[in-house]
């Protein structure tokens, strides 16, 4: 049995969600004085490989510490679509299943490349990885909910593509103009103006969040760590997602493992 590490490490230094507070670490206690170390930490949810609970858009919706433990580790795929994605990529269905069979209840993580750009990838550069990262395809919707996928997630900073989220619609708008650039460079990938008002349009706002979290299917993001192993790429394995159990909680951190082989038969 070997385990692969799926998650970004957290600490101060790890990019933080447009507008949401940072990761804040500082000691209470030190050994010297105190004759033990301890530290006390301030922060948002959403950083860091995390997962995001129903209520984190739905009022009434489930929270992480109601999430079925069945759901968050079992069956799954890692799907590589690292030879399609390049700046604002939209991911679809048929990339997925051209790659890999993703049954029922399946446990799903897609695998971008573009953990690489995040604070501790190889080509790091915060810039990149939150305004032009990959986002999901609208037909991604009824084909998670006909899979009655539970649980997936990404190595980028949101499920959602830039141009349905703040990132490119209105993220510096009047002061450095994120958006703007990330809309330019949209309308000169997809064909313009109209072209990108019909692959994104108003009502798609935060897509996979607004039109999945109140039917239970919900995302982890900044996935990473031996994410492009090549043992896992498009591969059936194990796969576990581990939030700390916060009781009415919108979102956790998480650590997510892949497990490859057999159980050992003792332990």
């Amino acid at each position: 049995m070997k385990v692969y590490d799926l998650s970004q490490p957290l600490n101060e230094q790890a990019p933080f969600w447009p507008y949401y507070p940072p990761f804040e670490v500082k000691y209470i206690k030190r050994k010297a004085e105190h004759g033990v170390n301890a530290q006390y930490i301030q922060t948002s949810n959403h950083m860091g490989t995390h997962l995001d609970a129903p209520r984190h858009f739905v009022t009434k919706g489930m929270t992480i510490d109601q999430i079925p433990m069945e759901w968050l580790c079992g069956p799954g795929v890692i799907v590589d679509l690292t030879d399609e994605m390049d700046e604002l990529a939209v991911y679809t269905p048929e990339m997925i299943e051209s790659r890999v069979e993703v049954k029922k209840g399946d446990i799903l993580l897609l695998h971008t490349g573009w953990h690489r750009y995040a604070q501790w990838g190889d080509e790091a550069d915060e810039e990149k990885y939150i305004h032009m990262h990959p986002g999901a395809h609208p037909d991604m919707v009824p084909w998670l909910l006909e899979k009655e996928i539970h649980i997936w997630g990404v190595d980028v900073v949101s499920t959602d593509h830039p141009m349905d989220l703040p990132i490119g619609r209105f993220l510096g708008k009047g002061m450095h103009g994120h958006c703007d650039r990330v809309r330019a460079k949209a309308e000169a990938k997809f064909g313009g103006p109209e072209a990108v008002a019909k692959l994104f349009p108003d009502e798609d706002y935060q897509l996979t969040h607004n039109k999945l979290f109140d039917k239970n299917c919900m995302h982890i993001e900044n996935l990473g760590g031996d994410i492009s192993h090549p043992d896992l790429q498009n591969r059936r394995l194990i796969i576990g997602c581990f939030p700390w159990k916060f009781q009415g909680g919108e979102a956790a951190f998480a650590r997510v493992v892949a497990f490859d082989g057999e159980w050992p038969k003792e332990i």
